[in-house]
């Protein structure tokens, strides 16, 4: 049996420990529900949690489950921070703003995408701006998503999709696949058609906790890119500026920054980053993501493919679902005492130097 409790088996479950460990910690709640239902009809909610005065200046800010599915690492996390360490580990004014499953509806289903099937972290665009453009999402939409999981159809689009990987190669690939799209909305990382419910919450939680902050530090945990268990630390600041020796700062040399090419991950337009830094312009605000490794991007192109091809030709409810669900699961949240043991100690260590970095002299 596990004995890392703070992790979850569910949506439900991982709501229900972060309430009992925000109660705990004295923290003070507050809940967002979306409309959505989960898959046996279940409420869903984005719950937050404050810990600190009121009149905090310097507020440290831990975001789970942008990415639906990845939320059991992030809530595991923010569970056993609240439990074991709370109030006791924040500085002299300073608070905690813990921010708990803000894609509710994909952490409930498996999913990556919102209700809306946006990626969330492609939606904080300007959506009153022309979309940026991936004319190689275009190229292979149709052979990421096809018909059918086998036969013909199948053999023929992962035919057509090794075709253009040797063609364009490995890094053009992956960025036409990931980078995010603005053109197939149901498709892997479409990121358009509006500020979805996690985006508006986003911005509804920023105008009540952190809009009257002056210094502020973000870590967005997400999961499935890298070497498994390790917490890379990745921040899109532009290179050589204050936000870019800021994040080196509080964290040190292990930060790969995006700008520079220093990691695997393709994402460029519509990120959570932006969105916090376009939304808080009177403030210092400090933001990474905290990315812990699974398994492969192969299998997890396979996954995508399986849980895209579910809600646009088969039935989520239906005898199909439970696989494909299962493997979404395994794919972002390793169920393993040795992996949740890595992510704790990092997440651990990225909130003490966050903290750190929010009272070090200027």
């Amino acid at each position: 049996m596990s004995t890392f409790t703070s992790f979850s088996a569910d949506y439900s479950e991982a709501r229900e420990k972060f309430l009992a460990a925000a109660r705990i910690a004295g923290a003070v709640t507050a809940r967002y529900d979306t409309t959505a239902k989960g898959p046996q009809g279940e409420s869903l909610s984005t719950d937050v949690a404050w810990l600190g005065p009121h009149d905090a200046g310097k507020v440290v800010v831990a975001v789970s489950s942008t990415h639906g599915v990845e939320g059991f690492c992030g809530s595991g996390f923010q569970v056993d921070w609240l439990a074991r360490k709370g109030a006791a580990a924040l500085l002299r004014g300073t608070a905690a703003l813990f921010v708990h499953a803000i894609n509710p509806y994909g952490f409930a289903w498996l999913r990556r995408v919102t209700e809306e099937g946006n990626d969330l972290n492609r939606n904080f665009v300007d959506h009153g701006k022309p979309y940026p453009d991936n004319a190689g999402y275009a190229e292979i939409a149709d052979a990421l998503v096809p018909p059918a999981l086998s036969g013909p159809a199948f053999e023929a689009a992962e035919a057509r999709l090794k075709a253009y990987r040797a063609q364009v190669g490995d890094t053009a690939f992956h960025r036409a696949m990931s980078g995010g799209q603005y053109t197939h909305a149901d498709g892997f990382f479409f990121g358009g058609g509006g500020p979805s419910w996690s985006n508006r919450t986003t911005h509804a939680i920023i105008a009540r906790y952190l809009a009257s902050r002056g210094d502020i530090a973000v870590i967005d945990f997400h999961t499935g890119l890298g070497p498994f268990g390790y917490g890379e630390l990745i921040t899109h600041y532009d290179p050589d500026t204050d936000g870019s020796r800021r994040v080196r700062a509080f964290w040190g040399e292990s930060v790969t920054e995006s700008k520079r090419g220093q990691t695997a991950s393709q994402a460029r337009d519509g990120l959570g980053h932006y969105g916090y830094n376009r939304a808080l312009p009177q403030a210092r605000v400090t933001m990474a993501t905290l990315e812990f490794g699974t398994y492969d991007r192969e299998s997890g192109r396979r996954a995508f493919r399986g849980d895209h091809w579910l809600h646009k030709y088969g039935d989520p409810l239906g005898r199909e679902a439970g696989p494909i669900r299962a493997a979404m699961r395994k794919q972002f949240y390793p169920d393993t005492d040795e992996w949740k043991e890595m992510v704790l100690f990092r997440g651990h260590q990225a909130i003490r130097q966050a903290i750190a970095g929010l009272n070090a002299p200027l």
